[in-house]
């Protein structure tokens, strides 16, 4: 393994950093509220920094997304890279990458994720009921979406028939972070197919979430969609995108640590810094090993998804880790703060609201371990690049 970066990946984490470091600052942050900053976003896009991730790959997306962590910034930009250019760019058709590609890169096409499959949602093929839907009653099996069968087709003991490339979807996806902003939804189904579908197409209801990423509950009725990709698809972008979001922790965590340091280092408390204190020391070192253990997973499944290798499982763990050690860290920070950590208006309240809600949004440790467990016990390394 070699995690060091390549001069165009550095060069694009240096310049992350510089606009990210100027442009989402505690002020900028707090007149953006739940929504995101369209002066940033644009800076990124000019920048070229969402186009170099087809360049840079996964491991250079999660340099990225640590810069942005560190400074919880605004923006839709784990979700559009993950959901859209890397899962456009590996699994589209040919026109699919021709039609959409130059819009997610010039940031007019936003994408976001309703996934992996949530609530009862169906597909269609258009002009027929929903899949799976007999006499008005929905199987009990069915939990997200189902895709249709091909026409002519009526095996009903055939359970892997590649779907029609569009269909309709019928039904809600609970919760989409960065709903307002995107234009596109990416929606896995139950039997593992990808479906892109237009925001416009549907209607949405915001939902609250416990970081402020304007999120949005999907309500499709009959909304059009588009396959991305074949079965191979869904484990790549579901590897791809647990990979992503927990890079994205490393920078939040590592943020929340740096404002810790920083005021353990100034704060006296009987005439001596905070920082001398050996309980205080403990939580911060501990912290760090909790942030350089997420970092170091991500990096690892990051850069085996770059060179072909196996890497749903290293995924898992680094989920688990964001997961896990990133709900600590966060509590950490805060903690070490006192008082002020407490202050819905401190910046480092900010990493607290970001840490625990990736903490929600990669899935409970306990579910990620078991995955993970069974994993290794069926043998079963998925991996799209391998086939």
């Amino acid at each position: 393994m070699d995690f060091t970066p390549t001069q165009e990946q550095a060069a694009a984490q240096e310049l992350a950093a510089r606009i990210f470091g100027d442009l989402a600052t505690h002020e900028r942050l707090s007149a953006a509220g739940t929504g995101s900053d369209p002066e940033l976003w644009k800076a990124l896009c000019g920048a070229g920094l969402v186009g170099a991730v087809q360049e840079v790959g996964l491991l250079g997306l999660v340099l990225l997304l640590e810069e942005q962590g560190r400074t919880t910034a605004q923006v839709p930009f784990a979700a559009t890279c993950v959901y859209g250019l890397l899962a456009v760019s590996a699994h589209g058709s040919a026109e699919q990458r021709e039609r959409l590609l130059p819009g997610i890169t010039d940031g007019s096409v936003v994408v976001g994720g309703g996934f992996p499959a949530q609530g009862g949602v169906r597909a269609s093929a258009r002009g027929e009921p929903p899949a799976g839907h007999q006499q008005g009653v929905q199987a009990p099996h069915q939990q997200g979406v189902r895709a249709p069968r091909q026409q002519g087709v009526r095996d009903p003991h055939q359970q892997d028939v590649r779907p029609s490339t569009h269909a309709e979807l019928t039904g809600t996806v609970p919760v989409v972070p960065w709903l307002r902003d995107a234009t596109h939804v990416l929606v896995a189904d139950a039997d593992r197919n990808l479906w892109l579908v237009r925001a416009g197409d549907a209607e949405w209801q915001p939902v609250e979430l416990t970081a402020p990423w304007a999120a949005g509950r999907l309500v499709l009725d009959g909304a059009e969609a588009e396959q991305l990709g074949g079965s191979d698809a869904y484990a790549d972008v579901l590897a791809t995108a647990r990979t992503a979001f927990a890079g994205l922790q490393a920078g939040v965590c590592a943020g929340s640590l740096a404002r810790a340091v920083a005021h353990t280092n100034t704060r006296e408390q009987f005439g001596r810094p905070l920082a001398t204190k050996q309980a205080v020391q403990l939580r911060a070192a501990d912290a760090y090993m909790d942030t350089e253990a997420i970092r170091v997973t991500a990096y690892e499944a990051a850069w085996r998804r770059d060179t072909g290798l196996a890497c749903t499982s290293h995924a898992l763990t680094a989920a688990w880790w964001a997961s896990e050690a990133g709900r600590r860290v966060v509590h950490t920070g805060q903690h070490l703060h006192g008082g002020a950590g407490a202050d819905l208006d401190h910046p480092v309240h900010r990493h607290f609201l970001w840490g625990r809600q990736l903490d929600a949004y990669l899935g409970c440790g306990d579910e990620l371990l078991q995955e993970l467990g069974e994993l290794i016990k069926e043998g079963e390394e998925v991996d799209a690049w391998d086939r």
